[in-house]
């Protein structure tokens, strides 16, 4: 018998499997900085492994963006959007658009950040 290629690492579930075999994003326009937290409390015990990940990870009421949720599962930006678009469909995260341009662009809120994280 041959040995495991990669000792040490869980083996992976295929894509296609994890989406089943959906390639379409969601109709809820789920964009790569848009931010995902976790509705649902912490037991989330019969759902599929991934999908515990993801709301483990997405605590509330911070979360965390659609691109960092995809880098740290190792996982294309596609398949993620597919994935995190039927958590939202069955009510297990919820979401929220990046900050508007104009929101981000204000010296006054950006100098309040800065002086605030000098402080710490």
């Amino acid at each position: 018998m041959a040995a495991d290629p990669q000792p040490g690492r869980r083996r992976r579930t295929r894509l296609y499997a994890l989406t089943d075999g959906r390639t379409a994003a969601s109709r809820h326009g789920l964009t790569m900085d848009t931010v995902i937290t976790a509705a649902a409390g912490p037991g989330h015990g019969g759902l599929p492994t991934e999908w515990q990940e993801i709301l483990t990870m997405c605590p509330s009421p911070n979360g965390r963006a659609v691109a960092e949720i995809a880098a740290r599962m190792r996982m294309r930006l596609t398949p993620m959007v597919v994935l995190l678009g039927e958590l939202l469909e069955r009510g297990l995260i919820s979401h929220r658009p990046p900050l508007d341009a104009s929101e981000t662009s204000n010296v006054h809120l950006l100098m309040k950040i800065r002086d605030n994280l000098a402080r710490l």
